[in-house]
């Protein structure tokens, strides 16, 4: 797991905790600040010279080296990664989950192709896991210039699909999952799933979990059948009747994700997510949440996010503001106006329910839509 800070700065670059293995790691850290540039994030040099710190108490611990190799092998294929998706930051990106076992004559891997090449015409660049079935589909209809694949190594072989093998410049192989899940829903803009396995699940729920405990930035959610199917509306009455029954989840929580067996509504669902809607990052010491839009709300509109909303406010509500000058790295966002207020941090559902109102209830966006910021970790 990680926290929002760490995913990306169009969507969290508040300050990042950054620990060192000197420290307690059960405890709240904080970044090592200068005090004389309060409104300063630390510098790529100095996050370095932590991960060097940080290495070289691996040998003060003795540590085992099998646990070194784990990182090791985590750092270098991270670094590896990242250097990859920085030449397509300035895209959106969706990513598809799914079957590898599903045949390329199957409704749902028909289904894939064409999702995948509605969103590949809106501009969105594609990332699956790089192998058969529905991540070859995924490939298949956004094209090669499109396709990101992140493929994980198997005890038994899982080739890329042909695809992405014709361009291993935009392929990364991981060893491990976690970090490969990390690169899943840190580049995403949106993530869609078609029916799959064991595997398909785990990662349905790990892109819910990340999002229904604020620990990713809000992306759409959505659960693709094949035209008549019913494997997801299967799924969500299991949710709806063995979570939210019980009282597991809540119902503002059935607001983070949508199931549908049409890819013009699946494409419509996030070509509206971002209709006014930007990104979003904590700023300052009191932790302010700010959202970022492509549009001026009127002040009848503000008022009613005042009354309709009250209830996820922790504090100072809602305010129109400009840019804090802690997003001073995201220079071409700098002009868009923002929503802010004192979050709760706990009503996901709710900030996921605000989001789709600004979509639906604000005046036509009068700023271009603009690129992403560029990702930090």
């Amino acid at each position: 797991m990680f926290h929002p800070e760490d995913l990306r700065s169009a969507k969290f670059t508040a300050g990042a905790p950054e620990a060192t293995c000197a420290q307690d790691a059960t405890q709240p850290v904080q970044e090592k600040r200068n005090e004389n540039r309060p409104h300063t994030q630390v510098t790529v040099e100095e996050l370095v010279q932590q991960i060097k710190e940080a290495a070289d108490q691996l040998l003060a611990d003795r540590a085992d080296r099998g646990d070194v190799k784990i990182l090791a092998t985590a750092i270098k294929e991270l670094r590896h990664a990242l250097s990859l998706f920085a030449r397509y930051r300035h895209l959106r990106k969706v990513t598809i989950f799914g079957s590898a076992r599903t045949p390329r004559d199957h409704p749902a891997y028909q289904a894939a192709v064409a999702f995948a090449r509605k969103m590949a015409e809106l501009g969105f660049m594609i990332i699956t896991g790089a192998a058969s079935g529905i991540m070859e589909a995924g490939h298949v209809g956004a094209g090669k210039e499109r396709s990101l694949g992140i493929n994980i190594r198997l005890p038994f072989e899982q080739a890329a699909n042909p695809v992405i093998a014709a361009d291993d410049t935009r392929l990364v192989n991981f060893k491990y999952f976690f970090t490969r899940k990390l690169m899943f829903v840190k580049e995403a803009d949106a993530v869609a799933l078609f029916p799959g396995g064991f595997g398909t699940l785990d990662e349905g729920f790990e892109a819910l979990t990340l999002v229904q405990t604020g620990k990713s930035h809000m992306f759409p959610i959505l659960l693709i059948d094949e035209p008549g199917g019913n494997y997801w509306r299967t799924f969500d009455q299991f949710l709806r009747e063995m979570l939210l029954r019980r009282e597991y989840i809540s119902p503002q929580d059935l607001a983070l994700y949508k199931v549908t067996d049409n890819i013009d509504e699946a494409v419509a669902e996030i070509r509206q997510f971002y209709r006014v809607y930007h990104s979003m990052r904590y700023v300052g010491r009191k932790h302010y949440l700010v959202l970022r839009l492509r549009s001026i709300l009127p002040p009848e509109l503000l008022e009613r996010i005042r009354q309709e909303f009250a209830d996820m406010v922790a504090g100072e509500t809602f305010e129109l503001v400009p840019a804090d000058p802690e997003e001073h790295n995201d220079v071409h966002l700098m002009h868009l106006p923002r929503l802010r207020f004192q979050f709760d941090r706990r009503s996901l559902g709710r900030l996921r329910q605000l989001i789709d109102f600004l979509n639906r209830e604000a005046p036509d966006p009068i700023f271009p839509e603009v690129p992403p910021a560029v990702p930090a970790i």
